[in-house]
C-alpha cells in the first residue's frame, strides 16, 4: 500500500504526463474473453509509468479477481444459496435447480478457512481500491465497456466460459435493459428504428471519475466483511453456516433434519437453526484495531463521493456516462441527475459523516438519547445483536445529543422520495 500511495502522490505532482496505453486499448476486449489477467504484469508495468487507463485496467483486474476467487472458494465448499440467478450462478448452482451446489465432491470447511477466505477477498478489494484511486490524476481516459458482457471464471475450472457473464449472473437485468445502445437516443426520445430484436446494450464509457466510483464500491463491499473479521465468530458458524455449507463438514450437517416438533422435519430443523443463529450472534472484538478501522473505511467512502462528484462536475463530455453531471445524459431511465439531486446528495454525505464522527446519534427505539456509532467502533469488546437491540448492550454507547431523524435527512427524502435506495446504490 505504501508503494500505491507514493505512485498516487507522483501522479498528483505530474498531472497531464501520462497518455494512453496499450493496456486501455484492449481492456474491453479482454475483459469480454476473460482473460483480463493475461495483460496484468503489462498493466502494472505501465501503471507505474503513470498511465491512468493502466491503472483503472489493474484496479478492474483486482476486483474480478477478489470475486472469482471468493465464487471459487464458495463452489470448492458447495456453498448453496436461494434459487435465484445471480445467487446460483454466483454459488455454482443450476439456475433452474433447487437449492443445491453444483459441486458434488465439496471440499471440507474450518472456521478459520472461512475467515481466510473472507481475509484474501477484503485484502484484494483494498489493492483494487488503491489502483483505482490511481486513475484519478493524469491524462484523461474513456473506456466503452458493455459490464453484462464481462466475464469471471465463477467455478474455478481456469477458463471463464461464455455462460459466465456478468449478464448471466445477474439474471433478469432489469433497468440495464433499457439503457439505449450507444446510436440510440436517450431515455424517453423516440427511436427511428423498430429493432426489438437487438440485444440491450450496457455500455458505458468509463472515465478518470469512475476510477474513484469503482474505488468508493470497493470500500463499500469490504467495510461489512472487515465489521465481520473483527469479532471471533465461531459459535454462529458452528451453530448455523451447515445451512450454507451443508458438505462441508461443519458440526451440524449430519443432523440438518430431525424428527418433527410442530410442522414438519425440515420446517422444524430450519426454525431451531434460526433459534440457534440468534443465540450465538454475541461476538467478541478479537481485534480492536480492525473493528476502529471499519469507521475509518466508512469515512474513506464519503471522502471518495466527494471526489467522484467533484471530477463528474468537471467532466465537458457526454459520453454514456456511469453516473452523470446535472449537465450529462443519464442513462438510467426515470433518474435523472439535477443540481437539487446532487446538493441532496452532498447534505447527505455531510449527515452521515456527523455520525461517524458521534456528533449526530443513532436513535435507538428503547432509549430518549441517542446512541453513539463512533464510541461503539472505537471501545466495544463485543457485539452481541439480540442485546444491542434489546437495549442492555447499547447502553455504553448511549448519550445525551442531537439524535438522527427525518428532519436530518429531509432534502434526501424530499428530493429522492421513495426512489433514495436506487439512488444511494447507483451514486455510491
Amino acid at each position: 500500500m505504501r508503494r500505491l500511495r507514493a505512485l498516487a502522490l507522483a501522479a498528483a505532482m505530474l498531472p497531464g504526463m501520462a497518455s494512453a496505453s496499450e493496456v486501455g486499448e484492449q481492456l474491453a476486449q479482454r475483459l469480454y474473453d476473460g482473460n483480463l489477467a493475461e495483460i496484468g504484469d503489462l498493466a502494472l508495468q505501465r501503471c507505474e509509468q503513470l498511465h491512468t487507463d493502466a491503472c483503472f485496467a489493474l484496479g478492474l483486474l483486482d476486483l474480478v479477481t477478489a470475486y472469482e476467487d471468493l465464487a471459487q472458494a464458495m463452489y470448492r465448499h458447495g456453498a448453496t444459496s436461494p434459487n435465484s440467478p445471480a445467487m446460483a450462478m454466483l454459488f455454482g448452482m443450476g439456475l433452474d435447480m433447487p437449492a443445491a451446489s453444483a459441486n458434488t465432491d465439496p471440499e471440507p470447511l474450518s472456521y478459520q478457512g472461512l475467515v481466510d477466505i473472507l481475509e484474501r477477498f477484503t485484502a484484494t478489494l483494498d489493492v483494487a481500491s488503491g489502483h483505482f484511486q490511481m486513475a484519478e490524476v493524469g491524462a484523461e481516459f474513456v473506456i466503452p465497456i458493455d459490464p453484462l458482457r464481462v466475464r469471471i471464471d465463477l467455478d474455478g475450472n481456469g477458463t471463464a466460459e461464455a455462460g459466465e457473464t456478468l449478464g448471466t449472473l445477474m439474471g433478469a437485468v432489469g433497468n440495464f435493459a433499457e439503457i439505449p445502445t450507444p446510436d440510440a437516443p436517450p431515455p424517453g426520445s423516440k427511436s427511428k428504428t423498430k429493432d426489438s430484436a437487438s440485444a440491450p446494450d450496457a455500455t458505458i464509457g468509463f472515465d478518470n471519475a469512475d476510477a474513484i466510483w469503482f474505488a468508493g464500491y470497493s470500500t463499500v463491499v469490504s467495510a461489512p466483511v472487515e465489521l465481520l473479521l473483527a469479532h471471533d465468530f465461531s459459535e454462529f458458524f458452528d451453530a448455523y453456516l451447515h445451512r450454507v455449507f451443508p458438505k462441508a463438514g461443519l458440526p451440524m450437517q449430519e443432523h440438518a433434519q430431525g424428527g418433527t416438533l410442530f410442522i414438519d422435519a425440515d420446517s422444524d430443523a430450519f426454525i431451531a437453526d434460526i433459534i440457534a443463529a440468534l443465540h450465538t450472534a454475541d461476538f467478541p472484538v478479537t481485534d480492536a484495531a480492525r473493528l476502529a478501522g471499519v469507521r475509518e473505511r466508512l469515512l474513506s467512502i464519503t471522502a471518495l463521493s466527494r471526489k467522484n462528484w467533484e471530477l463528474i462536475l468537471a467532466e465537458t463530455d457526454d459520453d454514456r456516462e456511469l453516473v452523470p453531471s446535472p449537465a450529462q445524459t443519464s442513462l438510467v431511465p426515470d433518474m435523472a441527475v439535477t443540481e437539487e439531486t446532487v446538493a441532496a446528495w452532498m447534505a447527505t454525505l455531510d449527515r452521515l459523516n456527523q455520525i461517524l464522527a458521534g456528533e449526530l446519534l443513532l436513535p435507538h427505539w428503547r432509549f430518549t438519547q441517542g446512541f453513539d456509532l463512533k464510541a461503539y467502533f472505537e471501545t466495544a469488546t463485543e457485539t452481541d445483536l439480540v442485546m444491542l437491540f434489546a437495549g442492555q448492550g447499547a447502553l455504553p454507547y448511549i448519550k445525551p445529543g442531537p439524535i438522527a431523524d427525518a428532519q436530518s435527512f429531509a432534502e434526501a427524502n424530499r428530493v429522492f422520495g421513495d426512489n433514495w435506495p436506487g439512488f444511494a446504490l447507483w451514486f455510491n
